[in-house]
């Protein structure tokens, strides 16, 4: 029987993506936005088919009536605690009320399972949540995908272009990071949106590579030898993020402050997917890191 799907944060990047997917599998998607929405934004959703509702998102009556007869939710928010929190939580109660079987919250990080609390602001935030959800009726699965393999391509720390050096924390050249596109995100979170039988937490990653591996790969596309360089140990740049968030309180409103960055940095050298329900859905062909490396070397 065909299904409806409800999409917060379907204007968003990864939202679009995930409706798109959703809309290529047959389902009726359901789009909730706010009022100062951007119109190109609803044409654009429109255009591939998404059924668009502009409703006060503060009002979880309004959230309510559009959640009824919805088989699953999802959740593509991004932002701060009065989007992560405040605001999925009003959609959640919305959805518990309508009778919503299944929710999927806009986590789609590093499974922050496995990290400790404090280690970083944004996945602190998607753990609240976490508690609030799971004391709640409905069924939820989180969608945890690593890093978005975009970040490869921001001359960070991991692989500076312009300095031809691909950097590492502690003695972790050798450790495989979670890389997930865009793309593949969204494939499977419609998949698991669509899946009555998906557990409450499936890690995923398009490709796992250590840095070592990205100079392989880096040297086989482009034929330059980058340089492989330690920055620091673990412990010292735990320090330096704890000084650099202590050192700028404005931060805290910001969504990627310079320490919220070093966080993720950090987080993909402390935790790994071990357990990936990457042939969960046979559909899905995963990008590998030389196809994905590829489109900007």
């Amino acid at each position: 029987m065909k299904k409806t799907i409800l999409v917060a944060g379907a204007t968003g990047n990864l939202g679009n993506r995930i409706c798109r997917e959703l809309v290529k599998h047959g389902a009726t998607v359901k789009a909730i936005v706010r009022d100062s929405t951007d119109i190109d934004k609803i044409e654009i959703l429109e255009k591939i088919g998404v059924e668009v509702r502009i409703i006060d998102l503060n009002d979880i009556d309004s959230i309510s009536a559009e959640c009824k007869n919805v088989d699953c939710v999802v959740s593509a928010l991004a932002g701060l605690g009065d989007v992560i929190i405040d605001l999925q939580k009003k959609i959640l109660d919305g959805a518990v009320k309508a009778g919503v079987p299944r929710f999927i919250p806009s986590d789609f990080c590093t499974d922050y399972n496995n990290l400790n609390e404090g280690e970083n602001r944004n996945f602190d935030l998607r753990r609240t949540f976490q508690k609030y959800i799971d004391q709640s009726p409905i069924r939820a699965s989180s969608i945890f995908n690593g890093c978005f393999a975009d970040i490869l391509k921001y001359n960070t720390p991991i692989l500076n272009l312009k300095d031809q050096i691909i950097g590492y924390w502690g003695e972790k050249a050798d450790w495989e990071m979670d890389f997930t596109t865009m793309d593949d995100t969204a494939a499977f979170t419609a998949e698991v949106a669509l899946d009555d039988s998906a557990p409450r937490n499936l890690q995923i990653a398009s490709f796992q590579i250590s840095p070592k591996m990205i100079l392989d790969d880096v040297k086989e596309i482009t034929g330059q030898e980058f340089n492989l360089h330690q920055l620091a140990t673990l412990e010292n740049f735990a320090e330096y993020i704890k000084k650099q968030r202590a050192d700028d309180p404005a931060g805290e409103s910001e969504l990627y402050a310079k320490f919220q960055q070093g966080q993720y940095m950090y987080s993909m050298f402390t935790t790994q997917h071990n357990h990936l329900a990457n042939d969960r859905y046979e559909s899905i062909v995963w990008t590998v890191s030389t196809d994905y490396l590829k489109t900007f070397l």
